[in-house]
């Protein structure tokens, strides 16, 4: 029996790269080999729970992937081995590194059902990188968001959170069309990769935020209060307080998106909400966002790229997963799994 290298998660925590036989596809299945796949904070929050609630142990690892087709089922078509390829791990019921059988932190993924269903495989055109395909999911996180928001370009827009899914908004409002956008972090680093993607980098710690905003966007007076002029805040951090000081910054019919992960509950100050009229809207994951985020890197009018602060091989998965799990040290950590 062949085996092949995956990660997966055996306890809160633990995480090892495991033998398992190499997967056989079916007559309705694609057997990818994946070439990059970047470490979500997701992968992050699995290890640390030791998995998903309700979900067998060992669970596989690995959602953000591009790859090369290896072997197509009988039932396949329009596509072929050599083709290269990004996936989409939620649809079909794969759950790809999310609860599911597969991983992309692997060798070779098996894909299955991708003749039921036109939403899994996506081609990655030639001008576009492996690691650039490995991008498409978690852009099209932010691209949802970015949808959710019906954000356009006229908007002024503030982004809570400059880490891959909050630069990813940016990058998404810059290909929109914004001018003006204000990204609001505590990492230094990230903050300087913020302005070099086009946005005006604002510290979290700085007193007096509200008043920054304002010399930014310009205030509007509302009930007695001093506001900045802001359309569009989005939520990415996760943090419950920084949800409430949105709530608190948000001015007339503007309207705010939680795209960060609440692992706690977050208090909502309703008369706020209820007397600035403001639009309170959830994003999750992608509907269908994969092929304008792949037309959107096609265009050459963004720079993803720049969102990968380091590449290790699938070898050193363990000091590639320590690196992703520093916050003020990495944004997106790329693993090469056929190394």
């Amino acid at each position: 029996m062949v085996e092949l290298p995956l990660v997966r998660i055996h306890a809160p925590g633990q995480l090892s790269l495991d033998a398992v036989a190499a997967p056989e596809p079916g007559p309705d299945d694609v057997l990818v080999a994946v070439q990059q796949c970047g470490i979500c904070g997701s992968d992050l929050g699995y290890t640390a729970m030791g998995g998903l609630p309700g979900y067998p142990l060992p669970m596989p690892l690995g959602h953000e992937l591009s790859g090369v087709v290896e072997r197509v089922g009988s039932r396949v078509q329009g596509f072929a081995p050599g083709d290269r390829v990004v996936v989409n791990p939620t649809a079909g019921g794969n759950a790809i590194g999310n609860g599911g059988a597969e991983g992309g932190f692997a060798p070779l993924l098996l894909v299955r059902g991708v003749s039921r269903d036109a939403g899994i495989l996506f081609r990655l055109p030639d001008s576009l990188s492996d690691e650039e395909g490995a991008l498409v999911e978690p852009l099209s996180v932010a691209m949802h968001a970015a949808n959710r928001s019906e954000l356009s370009a006229g908007d002024k827009l503030v982004i809570f959170g400059a880490g891959p899914i909050g630069l990813g908004v940016l990058l998404v409002a810059r290909y929109l069309g914004l001018g003006h956008c204000v990204v609001v972090d505590r990492s230094e680093r990230r903050l300087a990769l913020a302005r070099a993607l086009g946005a005006t980098p604002v510290s979290a710690g700085d007193d007096g935020l509200a008043a920054r905003l304002c010399a930014e966007f310009g205030s509007v007076q509302y009930l007695g209060q001093t506001l900045p002029d802001i359309d569009v805040l989005i939520e990415a951090t996760g943090v419950g307080a920084v949800f409430e000081q949105c709530v608190q910054l948000a001015r007339f019919r503007s309207r705010l998106t939680v795209v960060g992960v609440h692992k706690a509950p977050a208090q909502i100050d309703l008369l706020s909400v209820l007397a600035r009229e403001l639009r309170i809207t959830g994003s999750m994951a992608y509907p269908d966002e994969f092929p304008a985020v792949i037309e959107m890197l096609a265009s050459g009018r963004v720079d993803a790229s720049a969102l990968i602060s380091h590449r290790f091989p699938l070898s050193a998965f363990e000091q590639a997963f320590a690196v992703a799990s520093d916050p003020n040290e990495a944004v997106k950590v790329m693993v090469d799994c056929q190394r």
